[in-house]
């Protein structure tokens, strides 16, 4: 049931953000610079015995006021226990603000992650890709959203969060 509605909440998202994007004329006359905003957002993760931590610059084009598209820069560090990863990558995402407040976001992340467990007998290190969809929501002003979001690809064994849901705040200029 859940992961029916949160594919239907994927195309649902996709088919209004691709007929927000067609709809805007290109050749409009608008200076490309001045739609491009940089910011990006900072996240903060805390479990019994864990932290997460990660950064990421980005930058959007603002078709209108309410459809952007853009790409971002990935740096995650995470400490469970004994456990350590570092992970970097990049981002596309889309943002979408129905009404003025409220931002529906969605972002593809790939990471490439390095990290080193402890088994009990002795000390392994795994590198691999890890691959996330976040679907969110989030308070906005147009500059800085507060919100959250979810991981439709959560892996409990291979990704560098500590679960599924994950508060964020995103910041653009």
């Amino acid at each position: 049931m859940t992961k029916m509605f949160l594919k239907s909440f994927v195309v649902l998202f996709c088919a209004l953000a691709s007929h927000t994007l067609f709809a805007q004329n290109p050749l409009g006359g608008n200076d490309f610079w001045s739609r491009v905003r940089f910011g990006g957002g900072v996240g903060l993760g805390f479990t019994n015995g864990g932290f997460n931590g990660s950064i990421s610059p980005s930058a959007i084009y603002q078709f209108n006021d309410q459809f952007a598209t853009g790409m971002s820069l990935n740096f995650n560090y995470a400490k469970f226990n004994d456990d350590k990863l570092l992970a970097y990558g990049g981002s596309v995402l889309s943002l979408y603000n129905p009404i003025p407040f409220l931002q529906l976001s969605a972002e593809f992340e790939q990471l490439r992650i390095n990290r080193e467990f402890d088994d009990g007998t002795f000390r392994l290190e795994d590198n691999y890709w890890s691959p996330a969809l976040f679907l969110g929501i989030g308070y906005t002003d147009r500059n800085f959203t507060l919100g959250i979001r979810y991981d439709v690809l959560y892996d409990d064994d291979k990704s560098i969060y500590a679960n599924a849901w994950m508060p964020f705040v995103r910041v653009f200029f």
